[in-house]
């Protein structure tokens, strides 16, 4: 086989179309907000009968509390919380959430986190943790195959253009 050839058909093997996955199809819609900011901390703690999320903004806490089976905000109940070392009575929000305020930012770290709730005849005691990290990247970075798989592809070909490169020499001294 030509080297010339050889070296066409690696690189057509090489190449692959990219596939635009959802959300980058570069089909903006221009009237959407653009997220500027890193999601703010958030945890969740749940039971049979309540599931609570809280989200963390500074010292403000805000939470959302639902019936556990029916996904129902539940806006009439008496909240405690415990938050790393913090105890607090969340008041309830227009909104229907409820909002505490900390007496300090937490400290960066896995923070455990208890409720209880009354509502009407129901009570239960909810647990969850809420885990804060310093730097506000995500601990678990991403491997770039597509980039990696670019680098490794430009490698092979011009490992096998210094080959065909080595080859051609061969056969022209030969001659």
């Amino acid at each position: 086989m030509n080297p010339k050839h050889l070296l066409i058909a690696l690189a057509l093997l090489l190449v692959h179309p990219a596939w635009a996955g959802p959300g980058h199809d570069h089909d903006h819609d221009h009237d959407a907000p653009l997220a500027s900011a890193p999601a703010q901390p958030r945890f969740v703690a749940s039971s049979e009968l309540f599931e609570l999320v809280g989200v963390l903004d500074g010292k403000a806490l805000t939470l959302y509390l639902d019936r556990a089976d029916s996904n129902e905000p539940v806006t009439a109940a008496t909240l405690e919380l415990e938050l790393a070392g913090a105890k607090l009575k969340p008041q309830p929000q227009a909104d229907g959430s409820f909002r505490a305020e900390l007496a300090a930012v937490p400290a960066a770290g896995v923070h455990p986190i208890t409720a209880t709730v009354r509502a009407g005849e129901d009570a239960d005691l909810l647990a969850g943790e809420l885990d804060l990290h310093a730097d506000g990247h995500d601990e678990h970075e991403h491997f770039n195959w597509q980039r990696a798989g670019l680098w490794i592809g430009l490698g092979l070909l011009g490992l096998l253009g210094a080959v065909a490169g080595l080859r051609l020499r061969q056969k022209g001294g030969a001659a």
